[in-house]
């Protein structure tokens, strides 16, 4: 995992694409109320305040500034972003919630288990989805799927065997 700071932003910029760097850019703007080029606990305040959030209290301020590791910059702000993004959950995490589903521990779930799940249940699959989601994870021949193999695809983007 890369190091959080200084030397970790570096390649912040090839997370995301021109169009989304663009919309951070204004928002970025929005957000520097005085125009210096850094995100301050009064930039905050005050376009909080032009959101109707106007009794802020000053440790929740501070305690937003404190999550970057220094002053708030376009790069760090956008580095912030995409920590956030990309860590959506920890392998763990991820692998913990299908165990749920695992009870005999066997590292798989049924397809037809997890295709009723997935366009059933919360925010729910579209048929291309699935097909999407069986070309990518194809079940073996009775009909399992690899689930440690999903999380750590959803957590490192590419497949273990690559």
């Amino acid at each position: 995992m890369r190091q959080q700071g200084e030397g970790g932003s570096s390649n912040v910029f090839s997370m995301f694409e021109q169009s989304q760097i663009q919309e951070y850019k204004e928002a970025f703007t929005i957000i520097d109320q005085n125009r210096d080029g850094i995100i301050s606990k009064d930039d905050l305040r005050d376009v909080l305040a032009t959101m109707g959030q106007l009794n802020v209290k000053n440790d929740e301020l501070e305690a937003m500034v404190k999550e970057a590791s220094g002053p708030i910059n376009f790069t760090v702000f956008l580095t912030m972003f995409g920590e956030k993004l990309k860590g959506a959950d920890p392998e763990d995490v991820i692998v913990s919630a299908f165990k749920v589903l695992d009870p005999e521990g066997t590292g798989t779930i049924k397809k037809e288990f997890l295709q009723e799940l997935l366009t059933t249940q919360c925010d729910r699959f579209t048929a291309e989805e699935m097909t999407n989601l069986w070309a990518a994870f194809p079940p073996d021949v009775a009909g399992n799927v690899d689930y440690k193999n999903i999380c750590y695809v959803i957590t490192h983007g590419e497949d273990k065997e690559e």
